[in-house]
């Protein structure tokens, strides 16, 4: 046997040795829950895939990623679980909601009603209120800043299911 062929035999026991493997981490792998990434991250994730790029045009391996976008900053902190959703698959994190419940306001509110619920906003301008959660609107901390920042300390929870 010359050199090139126990060469050319070496690699192919490698190629079928790292086939055998993948075969046997395939269900291990699968039965893991998948990590759970913000949105910002998903979206660039599938980005990257979407346009056979590399995750460096994701701007990832800068010095600097204080001053990037949210997602780097995820990723640096959320190395492991980044590669995980890039290799296995990820689900999206949902973001939490908040009702705006305002408390007692001449006007707003009457004497059968400790509450008054936002139930429209837009433009960071609210335009309507409802008294009870059923028409009230529910929006992510982020959404409720950008209307006021004083409608932070008004902010209730949406339990699951509501």
């Amino acid at each position: 046997m010359t050199t090139a062929q126990y060469g050319v035999r070496l690699k192919v026991a490698e190629k079928e040795y790292i086939e055998k493997e993948i075969a046997n981490l395939t269900p291990q792998l699968q039965q893991q829950t998948l990590p759970v990434v913000p949105e910002c991250v998903a979206v660039q994730i599938e980005r990257v895939k979407n346009s056979n790029g590399n995750f460096a045009t994701l701007g990832l391996f800068d010095r600097n990623h204080e001053s990037k976008p949210d997602y780097t900053k995820w990723i640096h902190e959320n190395v492991f679980d980044f590669m995980r959703a890039c290799t296995i698959g990820y689900t999206v994190e949902k973001p939490q909601l908040f009702y705006i419940d305002l408390p007692k306001v001449f006007g707003l509110s009457d004497s059968t009603s400790d509450s008054t619920f936002v139930s429209k906003a837009e433009s960071g301008i609210i335009l309507e209120f409802t008294k009870g959660k059923d028409y009230a609107l529910a929006l992510t901390e982020q959404e409720i800043k950008s209307i006021d920042e004083r409608y932070w300390q008004f902010a209730e929870p949406v339990e699951d299911g509501e």
